[in-house]
């Protein structure tokens, strides 16, 4: 799958990331079959892993086949360029990872660690998905939301601008005011 341009096969990347944490349930669903399926179905030619502290290892798998190439590795001192290269990304609920990658403007689908006490980060991913910035599942319906994922229908996030609120602690504060 994945259009070719030119006669070379454009890679469409699905990127998933737990961060530092382990969330063995989300790579695991994301390894399913039923999940690689879909997304391969859906035009996605690659699936790259970054699983953490998990102890499940994903199959590896090169896509020769006429399947989704798999990949994985543990962590990285930066994923920005897993990021920027991936035209879907899976992310486990954690604040960073969602605004590193609604700021780069990629599709955004966030996985909720059910596991977790007091699950603020629940909190933030369905305001956002409400939002529609992005998608929100659990482990349970990733596959769901990826059948019924339509990325056209994401609204772009924009930063909102602190300034007036800085300006106003400034001044509260007895700091003089810039120009």
């Amino acid at each position: 799958m994945g259009e070719a341009r030119d006669g070379v096969k454009v890679k469409r990347v699905v990127f998933v990331t737990v961060g530092t944490t382990c969330f063995d349930a989300l790579v695991k669903v994301a390894d399913s079959q039923e999940v690689k399926d879909e997304l391969y179905r859906r035009g996605y030619t690659d699936l790259l892993i970054q699983m953490g502290r998990g102890s499940y290892l994903p199959i590896k798998s090169t896509g020769d086949d006429g399947s989704l190439a798999v990949d994985y590795f543990t962590f990285s001192s930066s994923i920005a360029d897993h990021l920027r290269s991936a035209s879907l990304v899976i992310s486990h609920a954690g604040s960073g990872s969602i605004f590193e990658t609604l700021q780069l403007g990629k599709p955004l689908i966030v996985v909720v660690n059910e596991d977790l006490m007091d699950n603020h980060q629940s909190e933030l991913a369905e305001e956002l998905a409400e939002r529609k910035h992005l998608y929100c599942a659990r482990p349970l319906t990733l596959h769901q939301t990826i059948a019924g994922m339509d990325l056209n229908s994401l609204v772009p996030y924009s930063p909102g601008d602190a300034t007036p609120v800085a300006k106003l602690i400034n001044r509260f504060l007895g700091f003089p005011e810039e120009s």
